[in-house]
């Protein structure tokens, strides 16, 4: 009877609930309580559940034998009596020991909790700093970067050697610099046209537009981007070095130019297929302007294309604001200037393949792109802003298209083989013309 009164005691100095708390490892001492029919066991270090018994603790060993019910493992068989007869007595240190395991357990668990946020809020306050500038530059929306490569990946698999595959390496510099400078050229745009861009719909929730940046803050960015892009242009020869830097004032100018003229597109297109003449100078040393201008031309062609269909999802609030473009200079006759501009692009396209030697692959190719821009044209619904975006961001197909075909044309494209008379005879020719120079130098003077 003794052993069951000091077992209801005990169960009213101490709640399961406030036991339930106590973390495996903060337990100083081990002890069995029985507490509402449940059995929890404290160990040095471990705080697990036994199994549940309506049943109180009996004389005869073999009722007060319980099986372990683990929280997270399982733990040897302990009889009841014994612990429970030994410290139900003492409810004062019961209790003490209770608030203490709790104390230092709360303790253990706030300084837990400040390591983990520690740990994470550096990594989350970083990504919130950088989001709104990876979002300056748009990369978000890679589009731009591959519009911008294309050109000079055609340009570099133009020059290339018959039956040889295009300079990977300076492939790999040019989609460096066209992720650089795309970036750039957002920056130099938004700085422009924030207030624009906070007065159409589809613009305003950019960085400088909604207030994310300061305009100070987009200029040291601007300042990173450019000296970046100055870093890959050095890696080039002199002559692409000049040639390079000389765009930086199509860069600039071209925000401005959509509020002078409807023909913004143009100046993008002279700005953004800049890499046709720079991509065939960098591998050859100088232009070859047979080939590179009909390809600089016809990537003129192309943007506005694809420029102009991107600006038929803000032509109303060009409109409203003032804003000139294409689109609206096209007005309902857009579909027929683009067939034009298209038609202007795949015959420069033939002629820089026949300044090149191009073979069959290269202008089937030719043939695929414009199948996919007549098919762009005139399935375009110019008042459907989601049919222009989708229209817009497929002409990265057409880009990779020409760009496989060149590849694949210059590959198979067979090797100059020289006549061997000709080269026989013009040895000849040089070795007798060393030899009528020798003689006359080593001719003496007549005497007068």
């Amino acid at each position: 009877m003794s052993l069951l009164r000091n077992i209801h005691i005990l169960q009213k100095s101490i709640r399961l609930p406030t036991i339930a708390y106590i973390a495996p490892q903060i337990c100083l001492h081990e002890r069995m309580i029985n507490l509402n029919s449940k059995k929890v066991l404290i160990g040095f270090n471990s705080l697990r559940y036994l199994t549940k018994t309506t049943k109180p603790p009996n004389a005869n060993p073999k009722h007060c034998t319980e099986t372990n019910f683990p929280l997270k493992k399982s733990i040897a068989v302990r009889t009841l009596h014994d612990n429970a007869n030994r410290y139900a007595s003492n409810d004062n240190k019961k209790r003490q020991l209770t608030d203490t395991v709790k104390t230092q357990t709360f303790a253990s668990s706030d300084k837990l909790d400040s390591q983990v946020s520690r740990t994470e809020m550096p990594k989350q306050s970083m990504r919130e700093a950088f989001s709104p500038y990876c979002r300056l530059m748009r990369l978000d929306r890679p589009i731009g970067t591959y519009l911008l490569f294309w050109p000079c990946g055609w340009s570099i698999a133009l020059s290339a050697n018959a039956g040889c595959w295009p300079d990977w390496k300076m492939l790999g510099l040019f989609a460096t610099g066209a992720l650089i400078m795309r970036g750039a050229g957002c920056t130099i745009n938004d700085l422009w046209d924030k207030d624009i861009d906070a007065k159409v719909e589809r613009t305003r929730t950019r960085p400088l537009a909604s207030g994310e940046i300061t305009q100070f803050d987009a200029i040291v960015f601007l300042s990173a981007q450019l000296s970046l892009g100055l870093l890959v242009l050095l890696q080039l020869n002199w002559q692409s070095i000049v040639l390079g830097a000389s765009s930086l004032g199509l860069v600039i100018t071209y925000p401005l130019m959509k509020r002078i003229t409807y023909w913004p597109q143009l100046v993008l297109g002279m700005a953004f297929n800049w890499g046709a003449l720079l991509g065939w100078c960098a591998t050859q040393g100088a232009v070859n302007w047979e080939a590179c201008l009909p390809l600089y031309l016809s990537g003129i062609c192309w943007t506005i294309v694809y420029d102009t269909i991107y600006a038929h999802q803000d032509k109303f609030d060009d409109i409203q604001i003032g804003v000139k473009s294409t689109a609206l200079r096209f007005g309902e006759n857009t579909k027929v200037w683009l067939s034009g501009f298209t038609t202007a692009m795949l015959t420069g396209l033939t002629m820089a393949g026949l300044a090149t030697d191009q073979t069959v692959a290269y202008y089937a190719a030719v043939g695929v792109v414009g199948a996919h821009l007549v098919q762009q044209i005139y399935s375009l619904n110019i008042d459907n802003p989601t049919d222009c975006a989708k229209k817009f961001f497929s002409n990265h197909q057409v880009g990779l298209i020409l760009f496989l075909g060149i590849v694949l044309g210059t590959f198979l494209k067979p090797e100059k083989k020289v006549d061997s008379t000709t080269s026989s005879n013009n040895a000849l020719n040089q070795i007798q013309t060393a030899n009528t120079l020798v003689q006359i130098s080593t001719k003496p003077e007549a005497l007068t």
